[in-house]
């Protein structure tokens, strides 16, 4: 009997909350295979507040070739009436283009876009809140970290269309500039561009076969680092095998390529404990010899930016919160960071001039170095 009670009254507070909502979100995020955080915190957002109010649609993998599928996707949410915030994770592009297709028909619908792959200036004049890593900070603070772990050179993994990105191209010439003041060695690498004629398989296959060779010409004390998501996962292993330095995910995550690379299940239970994530990735990096060579962010950025997005969303809807109030946003994106890991601390500045353009860091983690 106690059971039942505790099943009716689960139900009933669920019921409550999604009857509270009163409006649908629309969440658009990769797939598992270019964007698995992004899109398990689709899946946690879903799960928080249900199907009858959150509807979550995926752009194409090759989103440089089909932007029209992306903005279909994204207009089509818009033609439900009940729809009054859009969350988009990441701001492929195609974003802005769709975004304004929007306005014309709906102006009452807001927009969150995290992690926009469009110029900063173009995707702020369109979106209500734009949430993004402070990439430009990190030129710096990776190089710090490289310095911090013993690197004596910093590989860095890119290609031209990451590099015609405004913000990428600059993260690359400051983390260039600080490795010169900090006496590092700085190598750019063109790699293959996973939506190219290759795809995915080959720019992964490069990163396997390569890792090893620029460690027989610069030595073990060699850092890298990759622009791309889907290279993350052949980096870790080759890193693992033949040694060298992880020094973050492209999109800074306990979750970004560690689990698979380390072959470690997570329970569902546990999806957004990133507590015992860390402490199980600790684990088996220390197990595989790892230990003081790999390093992250104890927050999942995209998958946050996806979650966080929403509760922005539902504020903005509710007129409880406005674009630009930088406080507002950064308590917001801090309780749901703390929600998952409890000592988060995130620093938040505004992209100049753009105000309603925030831009968040975190202090890194070392495994084997670091207590969780």
């Amino acid at each position: 009997m106690k059971k039942v009670l505790v099943l009716l009254v689960a139900v009933l507070l669920l019921s409550s909350l999604f009857a509270q909502l009163g409006f649908k979100i629309g969440v658009v995020t990769g797939t598992v295979s270019q964007g698995e955080d992004e899109y398990r915190g689709a899946e946690a957002v879903v799960k928080r507040y249900g199907k009858a109010n959150i509807i979550h649609v995926t752009y194409p993998d090759k989103f440089m070739q089909e932007q029209e599928t992306t903005i279909a996707r994204i207009v089509e949410l818009a033609y439900d009436p009940q729809v009054k915030a859009i969350v988009i994770c990441q701001g492929v592009p195609g974003t802005t283009a769709a975004i304004r297709r929007v306005k014309q028909m709906r102006k009452d619908i807001v927009f969150v876009v995290g992690v926009p792959h469009e110029d900063p200036a173009v995707i702020s004049s369109a979106a209500d809140v734009v949430l993004e890593v402070d990439t430009p900070g990190r030129g710096r603070t990776i190089v710090e970290l490289a310095k911090k772990m013993g690197v004596e050179t910093i590989i860095h993994y890119s290609f031209p269309r990451h590099m015609s990105y405004k913000l990428l191209a600059e993260r690359r010439d400051i983390m260039e500039k600080t490795a010169k003041e900090m006496g590092i060695n700085f190598v750019f690498v063109s790699a293959p561009d996973p939506l190219g004629e290759q795809g995915l398989t080959g720019a992964q296959q490069f990163i396997l076969e390569d890792v090893p060779r620029q460690l027989a010409k610069y030595g073990p004390k060699t850092g890298f680092f990759s622009t791309n998501c889907g290279m993350q996962e052949p980096l870790q292993k080759a890193i693992l095998k033949h040694g060298g330095y992880y020094l973050e995910p492209c999109c800074p995550s306990p979750t970004h390529g560690f689990p698979g690379t380390l072959g470690i299940s997570i329970p569902e239970d546990k999806r957004g404990d990133m507590t015992y994530i860390l402490r199980e990735v600790n684990k088996k990096i220390i197990e595989m010899g790892g230990a003081g060579r790999f390093a992250t962010w104890p927050v999942p950025m995209n998958m946050l930016f996806v979650e966080a997005g929403v509760e922005i969303a539902i504020q903005l809807v509710q007129k409880k919160v406005s674009p630009t109030n930088l406080n507002g946003i950064k308590l917001i994106v801090t309780e749901a960071a703390k929600k998952k890991y409890p000592k988060a601390e995130l620093q938040v500045r505004t992209l100049e001039p753009y105000k309603n353009y925030y831009m968040f860091i975190h202090k890194s983690v070392i495994f084997g170095v670091d207590k969780f």
